[in-house]
């Protein structure tokens, strides 16, 4: 693994694992970012694919600013955001739908490894995730390097879902979150996406697997038990330790990830305590082969 080393700005980086992952140290986000700052974040994100920064007491505004370093944001159609600002969303863990220990395995069933909304036509870039209200412990997030999941599989897999497609459904996560006389006119607004298995990350080229449990509800053109079988096959890529990073939150801290090429798993692990984090999501593009 890389040792600490230092920006031009002298900011601190110090790797979080051989694959992806870097704590940045020494960065303080104003009202407005710094058009050098910015362009060393952006410069470090396409690098390390995810950052974190820790002890940044953002208000909601330089919350918003950090993300539009990155490019526009959206909002999201089914999670809650915070009043007056629509583009940054509040993400409470288990309150409100856990009060027993039946109630929290149902919870912990709804974790899993995913890329944020690729029910999208065009996918988010990214996100910067805040702390806002942390449990005593537990409520760690995981990380995993989707191209590094590519470059695991074995050739003959690779032939096999070269040029493929699968399908993205916002039902198949958030159907039993949307309530039944929404369902419809939400499949309407957000039809099912067709996207490459593997898709070509647009800044640096590498390939990366593009299906994710939360979203991927089937692999295009094969019968329900290839589709089954295939996409399971490809989904256990991302389980493997070795592609993987794991934050341990702290008050105030930050993480900001290229959702193109991660994946990411949030650790329901803390009820009763309470978990909530806030959320900027940036748009982004066509996913391209």
């Amino acid at each position: 693994m890389a040792t600490q080393a230092r920006t031009k700005l002298d900011w601190r980086i110090e790797p979080c694992g051989p694959v992806l992952g870097a704590e940045l140290g020494g960065v303080e986000i104003g009202d407005a970012v710094d058009p050098e700052v910015a362009a060393e974040l952006r410069a470090l994100l396409t690098r390390y694919k995810v950052l974190f920064l820790r002890d940044l007491d953002l208000s909601h505004e330089q919350h918003l600013a950090l993300g539009r370093v990155f490019g526009p944001l959206e909002g999201h159609p089914v999670i809650a955001h915070v009043p007056g600002y629509p583009e940054i969303l509040d993400i409470r863990g288990s309150e409100g739908r856990v009060s027993d220990a039946a109630s929290d395995r149902a919870f912990r069933a709804l974790d899993k490894w995913h890329s944020d909304v690729t029910f999208r036509a065009r996918p988010s870039f990214g996100a910067v995730l805040r702390a806002r209200e942390l449990p005593p412990i537990g409520g760690d997030t995981l990380w995993v390097d989707a191209a590094a999941a590519y470059e695991g599989l074995s050739d003959a897999v690779k032939a096999r879902i070269a040029g493929r497609t699968a399908t993205h459904d916002l039902l198949h996560d958030f159907g039993d979150r949307i309530a039944p006389e929404r369902r419809a006119a939400m499949a309407a607004e957000f039809p099912p996406q067709h996207h490459p298995i593997a898709r070509g990350h647009p800044e640096t080229g590498e390939h990366v697997l593009f299906v994710n449990a939360s979203f991927t509800s089937r692999i295009d053109g094969l019968d329900d038990a290839e589709s089954t079988e295939l996409l399971r096959h490809l989904l256990d890529q991302f389980k493997v330790p070795e592609y993987q990073i794991r934050f341990r939150w702290t008050p105030n801290a930050v993480a900001i990830w290229d959702n193109r090429c991660t994946q990411h798993y949030p650790v329901a692990d803390y009820w009763p305590a309470k978990r909530r984090m806030e959320r900027v999501t940036i748009a982004g593009e066509s996913v391209l082969a």
